[in-house]
């Protein structure tokens, strides 16, 4: 090859990439500056949201492991007359299971069910603390999911798909309408149980948005976040100093490369310095009432699923945007006991207390209205009870149940039926991207408007199917 023809490769090459307005190097760039736009846009991606909101606040208390409804809130007397005999075959064909065989037995619940409140919302003696404000919360019998493993169910309930890699419903709410608090995360995470979810981090990541918009795991401490405090040696001016300097680094570095990681990078310093005093201020509990750390059953000095409930009326108080609780160990497939054993009784006992109070706190300090509050699992369980020596109930995913209060769901009704065995939702079936697209709503958003561009393709929390507002969930 000549030097002429080495030349007008290279001239060539340089065009194409450089200066022709359609190459793939200014569609790149163009890509590129989109999604730096995009984290970018300021505490919202969208400015203002579509239409005026009834909620500015989530509160998700999520059940890992999958609560059984049957012995909860979805009572069946023919189950009951029916127990002990093979499930018919009309219910199973087709159908995959976790553990069970199709000719497993149909198994009742030794629950004793009541209706509580003026709409006379059914509920079992296991938990009579939710009872208490029964008129205040909507239940959603008629839940319906596709993925019947844990790990992928909880990725599906939280991103929309049992894939890794999407963000999760916290990630999109505050990429979507940002946050108010300047000093703590937009999206918090608090733990309690005996391990964490299954599924892990990811649950509460950004997926492909910038990394600004994940949840950030608290600890159940005095220094809620690992490395956020100072060395020995370091104070505030010396701190403020380095933190300068770095950012003035890193502002170096994406004038020059335009990466919009460093722009997170840059605010995740801001915050962790903000934070220093913010975060423990807020895990100190002194300044509660003895009647509030009651009401939740909340002792100061241990960590538990009650303290997190309270932590999480604080963090919206001071202004996060999505605050979301894991409790674990919800998965009974066999255990001592009855009616799905002691653990049933024990994770009902760690919990229903403190979501009743959570509920009715947020109500007297006139939060209620514009917090919204969901309670749920990844699946429901099974009409039939598992081939073991101790009772226990398979994975489920055609029908189970959650509920929520506040922002602006409406109070005090039960959404949806199942079948006579509890099998199916038959009646206003509620899909989890149906569920999905009813939050945003309630926030203010068009779930079908809030996208991000990603490898060629605008992404929706909702997905490509088409979901449908739950009606009878809106006040």
């Amino acid at each position: 090859m000549s030097f002429d023809d080495l030349v007008l490769r290279d001239q060539t090459r340089r065009h194409f990439f450089e200066n022709c307005a359609v190459g793939a190097g200014a569609m790149g760039l163009a890509a590129l500056l989109q999604n730096e736009q995009q984290a970018q846009a300021g505490p919202s991606a969208l400015g203002k949201t579509h239409h005026p909101p009834k909620a500015k606040n989530v509160i998700y208390l999520f059940m890992a492991g999958g609560p059984s409804q049957l012995e909860l809130f979805d009572f069946k007397p023919k189950l009951q007359e029916l127990e002990g005999k093979v499930i018919p075959e009309s219910y199973v064909e087709g159908k995959q299971f976790a553990f069970l065989k199709k000719d497993a037995k149909l198994l009742g619940t030794r629950r004793k069910f009541k209706k509580h409140g003026a709409a006379g919302t059914e509920l079992s003696d296991a938990v009579p603390h939710l009872a208490s404000v029964a008129d205040d919360i909507t239940v959603l019998k008629s839940m319906k999911t596709d993925v019947f493993n844990h790990g992928p169910a909880k990725l599906f309930m939280n991103t929309g798909t049992q894939q890794f890699g999407r963000p999760s419903m916290g990630a999109w709410v505050t990429y979507g309408i940002g946050s108010e608090s300047q000093n703590l995360p937009g999206f918090v995470v608090l733990q309690s149980g005996p391990r964490g979810p299954r599924g892990g981090a990811p649950l509460w990541g950004s997926g492909f948005l910038p990394t600004t918009y994940q949840g950030v795991p608290f600890l159940n401490g005095a220094d809620p976040i690992l490395n956020l405090s100072s060395p020995k040696g370091i104070d505030q001016k010396r701190q403020s100093e380095f933190i300068d300097t770095v950012n003035e680094l890193n502002a170096l570095r994406l004038e020059k490369t335009r990466d919009p990681e460093i722009s997170t990078r840059i605010s995740a310093y801001e915050m962790a310095y903000r934070m220093q005093s913010s975060a423990p201020e807020l895990m100190d509990l002194s300044g509660e009432t003895k009647e509030t750390l009651d009401l939740y059953g909340v002792d100061p000095a241990k960590p538990s699923y009650a303290r997190n409930c309270l932590l999480a009326r604080r963090l919206i108080e001071k202004g996060c945007r999505f605050v979301q609780l894991y409790h674990t160990d919800w998965d009974h497939h066999g255990n001592k006991g009855t009616d799905l054993g002691d653990a049933l009784d024990a994770r009902c006992l760690e919990t229903d207390q403190a979501s009743a109070a959570l509920v009715k706190d947020l109500k007297q300090r006139g939060l209620l209205e514009d917090t919204l509050v969901i309670w749920g699992g990844e699946f429901g369980r099974t009409p039939q009870g598992e081939p073991r020596d101790l009772i226990g109930r398979d994975h489920h995913i055609d029908a189970f149940t959650m509920w929520v209060a506040g922002g602006g769901s409406k109070p005090g009704v039960t959404i949806g039926e199942t079948d006579e065995l509890g099998y199916y939702s038959v009646e206003d079936t509620v899909h989890v991207r149906d569920f999905h697209a009813t939050v945003l709503h309630l926030l203010g958003i068009d779930h079908h408007e809030l996208s991000y561009f990603y490898q060629g393709l605008d992404f929706r929390l909702t997905g490509v199917e088409e979901a449908h507002l739950v009606q009878k969930m809106l006040a």
